[in-house]
Order: structure tokens, then C-alpha cells, then sequence
């Protein structure tokens, strides 16, 4: 990263990501996520894309709990009806 921000006039990225075998876009989104990260653009960190999925997983599992429970709900007050 430091090599791609402290180039050169005149050297472009496409010759930095030659010169370490990776591709333009590679090195472009390397970047991008280190300025994200710096605070230099906005946009969630990696923490928070982490705490993010963890979170989603979180709500998915909650709601499949739920669901369960509000059909042993309406079961068990079917089962109690009178007459059954």
C-alpha cells in the first residue's frame, strides 16, 4: 500500500501491481478497503462487516426460534379446545 500511495508522478497502479504479481483491480480494492479502514473514505470497517453478519445470523436464528414457538402456540391451543 505505501508503495502504491507514495509512487511516483507518471507511475501508474497498473505497472505497481505488475511489479508485485497481482492484478490492477486486486491492488485497487486493497486500497480501497485500506482507506476505508484509515477513515480516509467512508464505508464500513472490516469489524463492522464482521459484527454485521454476526448480528444477521443472530437475527435468522432468533426468528426460526420464534416460529417454532408461535406454531407450538397455536398447536397446544388447538389441542385444548374443548371437546377434543
Amino acid at each position: 500500500m505505501r508503495v502504491a500511495r507514495n509512487r511516483e508522478p507518471g507511475v501508474h497502479l497498473k505497472q505497481i501491481a505488475a511489479d508485485f504479481g497481482i492484478s490492477e483491480s486486486c491492488l485497487m480494492n486493497w486500497m480501497r478497503t485500506a482507506d476505508v479502514e484509515d477513515g480516509v473514505k467512508p464505508g464500513p470497517s472490516a469489524a463492522e462487516n464482521a459484527e454485521n453478519r454476526e448480528l444477521k445470523r443472530r437475527v435468522r436464528l432468533l426468528e426460526q426460534e420464534n416460529e417454532v414457538l408461535r406454531r407450538a402456540a397455536a398447536y397446544l391451543s388447538q389441542a385444548n379446545l374443548p371437546g377434543k
